[in-house]
């Protein structure tokens, strides 16, 4: 199933299930309030209920009110060379704050105090089963699906302290989605193709197989330390290809649209704009 957060000419948003030909099951007639209670539930096929056209509804972040979002950096071994970085012994692990959390089609928008906003493509899981020091052999267990991240970063904020998060949590700066795809949809997450293009040129090309520390090892990580919630997002890094490791630096600007593609999962687009 791929689980979307939409809303119809109500403006209601509700959970839905994405059919192959974009139109939507309304999941909140089955009783469920928001993609978080679909989670909690681990519904992962869609029950009977009204379907909406592809032209009636508009897809918003699948889940807009994580508990968390956990985001891991320097998870890929070139893109921690690239940002002059030794490589993590442990998992980097850093929030994204959730006011920050846009959908598909929702403008990134460039904020006034930075001067080096920058991209990154991610892919991410959600958790199903919660749960406090998971054995890492028992994930599968507790993923409830996959998802898509856009780990917007303002670099000369990020880096002028060593705590990242608020760097990366400007308004918009954590477009997510456009569905979360139901774990059982997917054979291996370890071996999927992950791309970000800019106004169509491709800035980073790499797989999930290169993951430094891949599932496993950020379930048993995290819960280690803190327990688990249903609905807890974990955005597992981004590769190679990101604007602070070019030369020159690369960095985003009004008036682009970024697409990041992971396969499986579908493409996130989001245009650019200056605040």
């Amino acid at each position: 199933m791929k689980l979307v957060s939409f809303s119809a000419a109500d403006g209601r948003l509700r959970p839905g299930a994405l059919l192959p030909d974009n139109r939507v099951v309304d999941l909140s007639a089955a009783g469920y309030a928001d993609t978080l209670a679909v989670i909690a539930a681990g519904v992962t096929a869609a029950p009977g209920g009204p379907v909406l056209g592809a032209d009636a509804v508009r897809i918003h972040a699948p889940i807009a009110n994580p508990p968390r979002v956990f985001a891991i950096g320097l998870n890929y071994r070139d893109h921690a060379i690239e940002s002059g970085m030794a490589l993590p012994t442990v998992p980097v692990v850093f929030f994204k704050l959730t006011p920050a959390i846009i959908g598909p089609g929702d403008a990134i928008v460039l904020p006034k105090n930075s001067n080096e906003p920058d991209y990154e493509a991610e892919f991410a899981f959600v958790i199903g089963k919660g749960g406090y020091r998971i054995p890492g052999a028992a994930w599968r267990e507790h993923v409830y699906g996959y998802t898509i991240v856009n780990d917007v970063s303002a670099r000369d904020v990020q880096l002028a302290t060593s705590q990242w998060t608020l760097g990366k949590s400007f308004p918009t700066f954590c477009p997510m989605g456009p569905a979360i795809v139901t774990a059982d949809e997917i054979g291996d997450p370890h071996a999927l193709a992950i791309g970000l293009t800019i106004d169509g040129v491709a800035h980073q090309n790499s797989n999930t197989r290169e993951l430094i520390f891949k599932i496993p090892d950020l379930v048993e990580y995290i819960s280690s330390i803190t327990p688990l919630l249903p609905g807890d997002v974990i955005s597992t890094g981004t590769p190679y290809g990101v604007g602070l490791g070019r030369n020159p630096k690369r960095w985003l600007k009004p008036g682009e649209t970024v697409t990041i593609t992971v396969e499986g999962l579908g493409a996130l687009t989001n245009p650019v704009v200056a605040e």
